[in-house]
């Protein structure tokens, strides 16, 4: 008779890797990352990095039946880091941030954003990656890339899925914020609470409702089905945006005027080329 006796299941353990935190709830059921840099949730390197080790753990997470992102603090994120968007670093930032979408698409595994304040440019593409968004009644969203003379290559997929091209367009081209209702008004948000402690409150119920009575597997089945299109669109064009980005748009005077202008904190002096 074998004297061995069964493993038991090891409990998944928080993580506080700087910039990003982990925390693990409903018994290992629910991954919370938050974005937490001390200030506006940038989305540095290291911020990116941090993330995508994150994400790579899950690959092993047979019971992850959802993933919850959020800032810390006032704001989800002001976006990724200006700085890194200069001509010799924009190909290194585009690959490490392309590579979370591409990530989350091969995990295919839930996922919820869960938006207060300033939701900008990088921070709101890594939400409109998300299955399902929640915002608070303060939440400002928009992609304001193009204000930089630049443009967002997964928001200019993505957010035509979501949005339909019009809408989508008008907000690419303009680079203006959205507030919290005119993002539930275009169907970008599911719903809208009064505030972080509603909204809080509110996605707990519903990850409590609608998720946790559900198969983890089946879930997950469920989002490849759901986003068959979306992922065929996103693996296809992604990869051609990020090299107009790298290998044309950074070779023209403007996109390095407009990071130069905002870096510098003066307005652009456009060469219209």
């Amino acid at each position: 008779m074998s004297t061995t006796t069964p493993a038991a299941q090891t409990t998944p353990q928080d993580r506080d890797l700087g910039k990003v935190k982990l925390a693990w709830t409903h018994g290992g059921q629910v991954a919370r990352i938050t974005l937490d840099d001390g200030k506006g949730n940038v989305l540095d390197h290291r911020m990116m990095e941090q993330l995508q080790e994150v994400l790579d753990g899950f690959a092993t997470a047979a019971s992850l039946k959802l993933i919850c992102f959020e800032g810390a603090g006032r704001h989800f994120s002001f976006g990724a880091s200006v700085e890194e968007h200069q001509r010799d670093a924009a190909p290194a930032m585009l690959r490490a941030f392309h590579g979370l979408f591409l990530t989350l698409r091969d995990l295919a595994i839930p996922t919820v954003a869960k938006i207060s304040g300033q939701c900008l440019g990088g921070g709101l593409e890594l939400a409109l990656m998300c299955d399902v968004l929640f915002a608070a009644a303060d939440a400002k969203l928009g992609q304001p890339e193009v204000v930089l003379g630049v443009f967002p290559p997964p928001a200019s997929i993505i957010l035509p899925e979501k949005v339909g091209l019009a809408r989508a367009g008008e907000l690419l081209l303009t680079g203006r914020s959205i507030d919290a209702q005119e993002a539930l008004h275009i169907g970008l948000v599911y719903a809208v609470h009064a505030d972080r402690a509603a909204l809080d409150a509110a996605v707990d119920a519903w990850t409590v409702q609608h998720i946790l009575p559900k198969s983890a597997s089946s879930l997950r089945f469920a989002v490849r089905a759901a986003r068959v299109k979306f992922n065929h669109v996103l693996s296809n064009f992604l990869p051609q945006l990020e090299k107009l980005y790298v290998d044309q748009l950074m070779a023209t005077a403007d996109a390095n005027e407009g990071i130069a202008a905002f870096l510098e904190k003066r307005p652009p002096r456009w060469e219209n080329g």
